[in-house]
């Protein structure tokens, strides 16, 4: 049966594992074809319960001056944990006292339901901006306990201790491949093959995953290729979005860290894509359709790197894209510098005319709109 919709006559990939029907369920009803391929266990949080007691226990051992929560899930598990074991009153009673920071809205909520409050947590939900918090503060005989989040923090753990704290990391859980990993095989094909309108992403790492699969399969290259240019990678929010940086990726995620955002954001964002986006920008018109730029009708040959470049100006038009932004998004093997950056947008200028890109001093670059 045919459901019209605004996404209707789109192919569009999820990889969740965890609520995926939900966004499964969403799409459909917008018309849109889905593919499923959970890249993750479609249990990923394995809790190693005598480790995590081991842990606990740990962390009762001695005051803790600060804490840092990283995920609702996590703490949650943690929690209902502590309860079984008879130490959640002493858990709680100990965090209490400490400084508490929340990477985001999640950990929050979870903390706040078990009666604690978070000093400070930053709006961007990014675990690094919660290092820079700490960045430059004596921390020296500062005992720092750490959650988790599913993947190691060992390097954010040394990293600390390097400013005089000693730090406890506790494990909750541990994030886990795909138990059939047949539909992630059959999904990097159809990435690399560009057979996908879409491919949304609600973990970072769910990116991961994905790339050791197309590593595997000797498909990553036509993987990252395809996201630069005919595949849209949607990301949840920023901390999902920040996994792909490494790849040289271009993203796209919505205001709020939410599946119906997201969503959302896919019915206005596919539509603008396969018509082509068409821009007043110095005086010309400029459009993207595809890997195709068309500057006042004509077409323009771009190399990869300034191509890169346009993409990630045209999601915003207008906006100030950061240096270090632009470094991400230029394909892999010619991100080494922000100098890589500076040689695209010369190139970028060179054949789109030099009003076409805007540098805002110590800022970044955008497109010269209206």
């Amino acid at each position: 049966m045919t459901v019209d919709g605004p996404l209707a006559s789109f192919r569009i990939g999820v990889t969740a594992a965890r609520k995926a029907e939900e966004q499964r369920t969403l799409l459909e009803r917008r018309g849109a074809q889905v593919e499923w391929a959970p890249v993750l266990s479609v249990e990923p949080n394995k809790i190693d319960a005598v480790a995590l007691r081991a842990a606990t226990e740990q962390v009762l051992t001695a005051p803790v001056d600060l804490f840092i929560a990283t995920t609702g899930i996590g703490l949650k598990s943690w929690f209902a944990a502590a309860e079984e074991w008879g130490l959640l009153e002493p858990l709680l009673e100990s965090l209490n006292g400490a400084e508490i920071l929340a990477r985001g809205p999640k950990s929050v909520g979870a903390l706040r339901r078990a009666g604690l409050r978070e000093l400070w947590a930053p709006e961007s939900e990014c675990f690094e901006d919660v290092l820079a918090h700490l960045r430059g503060r004596d921390l020296t005989d500062r005992r720092i306990v750490v959650q988790e989040h599913g993947q190691s923090l060992s390097n954010v753990a040394h990293a600390l201790r390097r400013q005089g704290a000693t730090v406890d990391v506790v494990t909750v859980y541990r994030v886990e491949g795909p138990a059939d990993p047949a539909p992630v095989f059959r999904m990097v094909d159809l990435i690399a093959d560009r057979k996908l309108d879409a491919v949304t992403f609600t973990a970072a790492p769910a990116v991961a995953s994905l790339m050791d699969v197309a590593g595997a399969m000797g498909r990553r290259d036509e993987v990252i290729a395809a996201f630069q240019a005919d595949v849209v990678a949607v990301c949840v929010g920023p901390v999902t979005a920040a996994a792909f940086e490494m790849w040289g990726v271009p993203t796209v995620q919505p205001d709020r860290a939410r599946t119906a955002a997201m969503v959302k954001l896919l019915e206005t964002e596919l539509p603008v894509r396969r018509a082509g986006q068409a821009f007043d920008v110095a005086g010309h018109v400029l459009l993207l359709h595809g890997d195709q730029v068309l500057l006042d009708g004509v077409a323009v040959h771009l190399s990869p790197s300034p191509f890169a470049v346009l993409q990630a100006l045209a999601v915003n038009p207008g906006h100030v894209v950061p240096r270090r932004e632009l470094l991400a998004a230029l394909p892999t093997g010619q991100a080494a510098s922000e100098h890589a950056v500076e040689m695209a947008v010369a190139r970028l200028r060179a054949a789109l005319g030099t009003r076409v890109v805007e540098t805002v001093v110590k800022r970044g670059y955008r497109l010269a709109t209206p």
